[in-house]
């Protein structure tokens, strides 16, 4: 021992450290924490004392065997694959793997991924008009937009595209499928679907468009009760949202008896935008959470005082096609018991992603962290599930049967209201509403007004 010392007394500094970071687990190689602790070990070597070195964890350190493997790869396939491919490109879709393979929402984003992330979120943008994500190998449809192509040709929210045009989607990516759905306006693109409870292949063809999405569209659908539909966030439908609410209530002259809030087939956007909609219904408390590994992913957003709707009943619509901002919306107002979640299970997107620039062209968009409802509750793979569930259905009106009432009665009493035979008054017949159409709304309407019924039979025996 004596000698090994009298040796490294010897030893330029360089070389001890270098002696020192070497003590290690055969085929890894440590640097020290700090300069200063790397000093007082070699003086403790240099004065003979007995000296401890913590060694890094080796789990921390780089795989230095799996980086021998991954440049074994590169250079098999410089040499031996069919065609000569360049370095860069290489490189590029090793970087384009390693995202896609951590989540179906994580990537790697070149100079046109940057315009098209750009359009979605401005709501302008070219292609079919449907929001999709990766399963088992195949496109899913997460929703299709609003008045846009797809929707209107029939493409509906589950649908697995197999084929776009005559090319089979198994081993694509994402964004080369996206690619394949965009294109020249006017022009069509045969989308081969396999939709749920369906045993062959169907085909829908779809003409390309320039998309232009209005994420907030709202009516009357009876008097005194307001709709309001969000086809997706943007960053601009907070204040649309509120803007929306407001019309509505001066066009019935007063607070509304009821609203019904639409996120079907929403499939997200911008989480701001979920908080500023959030934050317009609700008079404090916290909205959402987000956890992740680094402090930049750790956000808490809470409510500002002020109800735009002065605490008007609320129907809140979802279904596997509400996903991302949506359900962070209907689970906040699910939460502080603000609306009545009405529909089917959401989709069950769950995390968040940021963009992070590489250099002035490039980026990677990552998932970092988890969302949480203001109870705790995490969405990601579980989705919203409705108060009350209620399936889609069709709405066909039966021919009633003939029967009899007391006016068909021989020498029935007249009523006091009753008219002379003959001049009986008939109701007009009203337009339908897009409530006779929609099980599912007409269901929220229907509740409303019960809830309605409710508060006005409080106030009365209040009085």
């Amino acid at each position: 021992m004596k000698w090994v010392q009298s040796k490294l007394q010897a030893l330029p500094l360089r070389s001890a450290i270098l002696a020192a970071c070497l003590v290690t687990i055969p085929g890894l190689a440590f640097a020290q924490d700090s300069s200063s602790e790397e000093t007082r070990d070699l003086e403790g070597i240099q004065n003979g004392e007995r000296v401890e070195i913590t060694l890094p964890d080796p789990e921390k350190q780089l795989p230095l065997d799996d980086l021998r493997k991954f440049t074994e790869v590169f250079s098999r396939i410089k040499a031996a694959y069919v065609e000569e491919v360049d370095d860069s490109q290489l490189l590029e879709s090793a970087i384009k793997g390693m995202l896609s393979d951590l989540d179906p929402h994580s990537t790697y984003l070149a100079p046109k991924d940057y315009e098209k992330l750009e359009e979605s979120t401005s709501g302008e943008f070219g292609g079919l008009g449907i929001e999709v994500g990766m399963e088992n190998g195949f496109i899913k449809v997460i929703a299709p937009i609003d008045d846009t192509p797809a929707e209107l040709a029939g493409v509906q929210a589950g649908d697995l595209i197999i084929k776009l045009d005559e090319k089979p989607v198994k081993g694509m990516s994402l964004e080369e499928a996206i690619q394949l759905m965009r294109g020249k306006p006017g022009t069509i693109l045969t989308l081969t679907i396999m939709r749920d409870g369906g045993s062959t292949p169907v085909e829908i063809d779809v003409e390309r468009a320039v998309i232009k999405v209005t994420s907030v569209k709202s009516r009357m659908i009876e008097n005194g009760y307001g709709y309001v539909r969000l086809t997706q966030f943007q960053a601009e439908t907070g204040g649309q949202f509120t803007k929306a609410l407001n019309k509505l209530k001066e066009d019935h002259g007063g607070v509304l008896d009821g609203l019904v809030l639409d996120l079907r087939n929403n499939p997200g956007g911008v989480l701001q935008a979920a908080v500023a909609t959030a934050d317009a219904l609700l008079d404090e408390g916290l909205i959402v959470y987000t956890e992740g590994r680094i402090q930049s992913s750790r956000l808490r957003f809470s409510a500002k005082d002020g109800d735009v709707m002065a605490g008007t009943p609320i129907v809140v619509l979802i279904n596997g096609g509400s996903a991302s901002a949506s359900e962070i919306l209907a689970g906040a107002l699910q939460d502080h018991k603000r609306a009545v979640i009405m529909g089917t299970q959401s989709f069950g997107k769950g995390s968040v992603q940021t963009v992070i620039p590489l250099d002035e062209t490039h980026a990677i968009k990552m998932t970092t962290a988890r969302y949480y409802t203001p109870d705790r509750r995490s969405i990601q793979a579980t989705g919203i599930k409705p108060d009350i569930e209620v399936k889609p259905a069709e709405l066909k009106e039966l021919d009633s049967r003939p029967f009899f009432t007391e006016a068909d009665l021989s020498g029935h009493l007249i009523g006091q209201d009753e008219e002379a035979e003959g001049n009986l008054s008939k109701p007009e017949n009203q337009v339908g509403s897009i409530a006779d159409r929609d099980y599912q709304l007409r269901s929220a309407l229907n509740l409303l007004k019960g809830l309605h019924i409710l508060n006005r039979n409080g106030a009365d025996a209040a009085q």
